[in-house]
């Protein structure tokens, strides 16, 4: 019962990055099941099919706010849904110990992915306008459809920023189309394994722990998409991500015979460090741009106010 109320808070905890940045739900809950032992085929299973639910659910709450871009919707999802479902299958045909260090190898470059991103990001949100071509939104649903399913997680790390960077849709829209389209490509990873896997290799339990959390987190994530600070929630999340899977990794017998059990708690521990201490400046730097923003409008309130006689 534990590590059931424990998965519905990762859920909870991983849609609530996933609705507020477009990404790393499945990065996430991917890697906190790889860190418990699971399998990389049972976890990225029991993820997608979790997210088939709190999709839907992210999909219409993002709708209700207006952050959703229909067009990129309309484009992305069936492309990502095929290539998840290959993608699925590919996993399931790898060995288990030896998939589970590639998994976690993709996912740690993912999580440095979305860290870096996001640390590069503007401090002033920038005005998006215009329009993608069909050209460069199917093979970008058709990649991150593949590695979604292959590492549990990538939709959103590669879709996000890559719409983003784009500088033609707006943050918020990105966001929106980005998690409602995933719901296609949850349907096609999740067809994929369970073809691949059948349904007695998954464990519908845990399926639903997750899905419940997400489902309650995911309105209130599509409400704060337009007030959390995108830069602090993916240094946390980024942090998380490149954290788990390195003690992945550093667990493995080759690491072990390399680099002994004291190097690797004491890369562990200096990881963490790191990352407490990025969090924490990330924290100052947000509330210090906050502030000069305010004083700005000050300024400029100040400046266009009527002249008292």
């Amino acid at each position: 019962m534990r590590s059931l109320v424990v998965l519905a808070v990762i859920g909870f905890f991983a849609q609530l990055v996933d609705g507020s940045l477009g990404m790393a739900y499945g990065v996430t809950s991917t890697s906190l099941l790889l860190l418990a032992g699971i399998a990389p085929a049972s976890a990225s299973a029991v993820v997608h099919l979790a997210e088939v639910g709190t999709t839907i659910a992210s999909g219409a709450a993002h709708w209700r706010f207006g952050n959703v871009d229909w067009r990129v919707v309309a484009i992305m999802a069936a492309p990502g849904g095929i290539a998840a479902f290959f993608g699925a299958h590919f996993l399931v045909g790898l060995d288990g110990d030896a998939a589970k260090p590639v998994v976690s190898t993709i996912l740690l470059g993912l999580g440095i992915y979305v860290l870096i991103r996001f640390l590069r990001m503007p401090t002033t949100r920038p005005s998006f306008q215009g329009r993608l071509p069909k050209r460069l939104l199917v093979p970008l649903a058709a990649a991150a459809g593949a590695l979604d399913a292959v590492g549990g997680g990538g939709w959103g790390p590669v879709g996000t920023p890559t719409l983003l960077a784009s500088g033609k849709i707006a943050p918020r829209k990105v966001i929106g189309s980005i998690d409602t389209s995933e719901f296609v490509v949850a349907l096609g990873a999740s067809a994929g394994f369970l073809t691949g896997l059948g349904a007695a290799g998954i464990d519908f339990a845990w399926v639903l722990a997750l899905l419940l959390g997400g489902v309650v987190a995911a309105p209130i994530a599509a409400y704060l998409v337009r007030h959390l600070a995108p830069r602090v929630l993916a240094v946390a999340a980024g942090g998380l991500i490149i954290w788990t899977n390195t003690r992945t990794l550093v667990n493995t017998d080759t690491a072990q015979a390399l680099l002994g059990p004291a190097a690797g708690t004491v890369l562990l521990g200096a990881l963490f460090a790191a990352w407490a201490a990025l969090v924490v400046r990330t924290v100052r730097g947000e509330l210090r741009t906050r502030a000069a923003e305010r004083a700005g409008e000050a300024v400029a309130d100040r400046a266009t106010s009527p002249v008292e006689a």
